[in-house]
């Protein structure tokens, strides 16, 4: 006979030509005192792995199956033998970038006020340049060098208070250079404290601590996983993945913003991957429970159901939960 497997390490992991991992382990013990033959067969999804046992092409599924009520009206599931739930996986070090840093800006109203300062700055240099023309014999008077001098005759004073060109204008000139160095000081504390607040305000955003940090974020799942129909159920922005290696990499490449998973499936990955700047956060939500699943008319269902409970009276399922995961519940 097949039974059908779904790649979900570390509860099934690929083993050279076979599978291993602690589904499948209690599996084969549980199936060892049975005496019956069989072969795995793989599938894409966990969908697909329930539609199979449905349909009959495999007479039992074998991974970290999550028993749920939609599911349990398809099939019949064994004696719950893990303990789970849902947890988030996000990306560390997210860093604000320059055009998201434009986008804050546009959003808080202050590049609006920023093309302004920058249009007083073009026709400041302008008049300037004409001034210098038509008063300074030194000044240069090809007009690019002439517009550059003055841009850089306004920008210095905004930014440092220093008058680069002798004052032509006596009383006038020093008072109206004292204005322009009280409105450039005023301008740079402007310019400075929008480009900070909006900085701060996106490294909050994108700060991911727990579900109610979700919404109106994109999360990835994994098709046809109980955290896709949760995400979903809370109206929350999901894309798809076939596995958690390319929900991985899309986090990683920006296409989402967290991915939202089995609890114990995301902490595995993240300890086996110490290179890769990932973190698991928050508390777990939508707790649930791992079970093997069979036909609803199949007498297997029962029999796999009695092994699993003879293998937790006498410690063994412990002791398997152990050498996958420690001490850690």
């Amino acid at each position: 006979m097949s039974v059908g497997v779904y790649v979900s390490p570390p509860f099934v992991a690929r083993d050279g030509d076979g599978f291993g991992g602690m589904a499948i382990e209690l599996w084969e013990a549980a199936a060892k005192p049975l005496n019956f033959a069989y072969s795995y067969r793989e599938y894409p999804t966990f969908g697909a792995l329930v539609g199979a046992v449905q349909r009959g092409e495999v007479r039992a599924a074998v991974s970290n199956l999550t028993i749920t009520k939609d599911r349990a009206e398809q099939v019949a599931f064994s004696q719950p033998w893990y303990d789970a739930g849902l947890r988030i996986m996000v990306a560390e070090s997210e860093e604000a970038g320059f055009w998201q840093v434009v986008g804050g800006l546009e959003r808080a109203g202050h590049l609006r006020a920023m093309a302004w300062v920058l249009f007083v700055i073009v026709i400041s240099t302008i008049l300037l340049a004409v001034f210098y023309r038509r008063f300074d014999r030194d000044f240069p008077r090809t007009w690019h060098e002439g517009l550059a001098e003055s841009f850089y005759e306004v920008m210095s004073v905004a930014t440092s208070g220093k008058i680069t060109r002798q004052n032509m204008l006596g009383w006038i000139g020093r008072v109206s250079g004292g204005l322009w160095m009280v409105c450039g000081v005023a301008v740079i504390a402007y310019v400075t404290s929008s480009v900070t607040s909006v900085m701060t305000a996106l490294a909050l955003t994108h700060h991911i601590n727990s579900l109610a940090d979700l919404p109106g974020r994109t999360v990835g799942v994994l098709s046809g996983s109980v955290a896709e129909a949760y995400s979903q159920q809370l109206g929350l922005s999901t894309r798809p993945f076939a596995d958690l290696q390319s929900s991985v990499d899309g986090l990683r490449a920006g296409q989402v913003d967290a991915v939202v998973g089995d609890a114990p499936v995301l902490e595995y990955y993240a300890n086996s991957n110490p290179g890769v700047p990932l973190s698991v956060v928050g508390a777990i939500f939508h707790p649930d429970k791992y079970g093997f699943a069979f036909r609803r008319d199949d007498e297997l269902g029962h029999q796999v159901t009695l092994q699993i409970l003879a293998q937790q009276e006498t410690g063994a399922l412990e002791a398997l939960r152990r050498k996958y995961f420690g001490n850690e519940r």
